[in-house]
């Protein structure tokens, strides 16, 4: 008798591959698999092998006009097809150089005044209160709060080490003095919810690039674990080991949501708002602008400057003739 010939991996299972090995994120891995299958049953099913330029633009044609989606939507499913093409599939024509990616609209960032600030913290309360004051008060991005692990807060030097930023950088940014008392009586609880995972057997946590194999012991080690994590425990979609990770953002988007709504704040103030006022409060209180890009993580200063829009009350600082009658 002879051994069966293995069947090849299906190109979703292919795909996956393809993205873990370039160690992208879940939520990525995500979307890409999601845009490729909307892509194949688009077009009845039939293989991307056979696909080519024309029934791409098909598929983006389709996002736009009857979709009615978002530039930013439509091109991250660009990106997903092109990433399909060039790693999976192992094509790269000169069709896809030729793409032409949707322009997205330059945005004004909604920014809060520090008087709507404190109206909306002071109505959030707990966990959520706590992660939208480090919010405000470090700079740091809605994920960079979520996935915060208990060695990169530094309460002597006055600081958080925002690991695997945007762009996979690591940054340093101020831990607020006011926030010292609230986060240490939080790491207390935090350090019971732990011990007690332990004594069940998951006290592990994800950790990534293969850190697990590096140090086999740190997944159990109380420096690793999330500042914030889930009230539950859940599986892994890639590894299937059942534990706890970290909040779902969602939650305190919601919660976010919720207070801005009791504040009677008509803007559409979001989370990553507060991200937004904290660079442009800095600004307004003199600190120099390549400090707040320090600070956010930007690459490019100019992307900083998009703050300088409100250090000027009114269009442009200029006083309307209307007040000059």
């Amino acid at each position: 008798m002879t051994a069966e010939t293995p069947s090849p991996p299906k190109l979703l299972d292919r795909l996956r591959e393809k993205i873990r090995v370039r160690h992208y994120s879940i939520s990525t891995e995500t979307q890409y698999v999601h845009w490729v299958k909307r892509f194949i049953l688009f077009h009845n099913k039939r293989h991307p092998n056979i696909l080519g330029a024309v029934e791409v633009e098909a598929f983006l044609t389709h996002l736009a006009v009857d979709g009615n989606v978002a530039a930013s939507t439509q091109n991250q499913a660009l990106s997903a097809l092109l990433f399909l093409y060039r790693e999976v599939l192992g094509q790269d024509l000169p069709w896809m150089k030729d793409m032409v990616r949707a322009k997205r609209p330059t945005r004004l960032p909604v920014v809060l005044t520090q008087r709507e600030v404190v109206s909306v913290l002071d109505r959030m309360e707990g966990t959520h209160g706590l992660m939208a004051r480090l919010l405000y008060g470090t700079g740091m991005r809605l994920m960079e709060v979520v996935r915060l692990r208990v060695k990169d807060v530094d309460f002597e030097r006055n600081e958080v080490l925002v690991r695997d930023g945007k762009g996979a950088k690591d940054r340093v940014t101020m831990l607020p003095q006011t926030l010292h008392e609230p986060l240490k009586a939080h790491l207390q609880r935090r350090r019971c919810q732990f011990d007690d995972d332990l004594a069940l057997g998951k006290g592990d946590v994800f950790l990534p690039d293969a850190l697990a194999r590096k140090y086999p012991n740190a997944p159990t080690q109380w420096a690793w674990q999330y500042v914030f994590p889930s009230g539950s425990y859940s599986v892994d979609p890639r590894s299937g080991v059942e534990r706890r990770h970290h909040m779902d953002e969602k939650l305190l988007q919601r919660a976010m949501k919720k207070a801005v709504q009791t504040a009677g704040i008509t803007k559409l103030a979001t989370p990553h708002t507060l991200r937004h006022s904290f660079a442009t409060h800095l600004l307004q209180n003199g600190y120099d602008i390549r400090t707040v890009q320090e600070l956010l993580g930007h690459a490019d200063v100019a992307t900083t400057m998009i703050y300088t829009h409100v250090l000027n009350k009114g269009g442009k600082g200029v006083t309307s003739p209307l007040d000059a009658l």
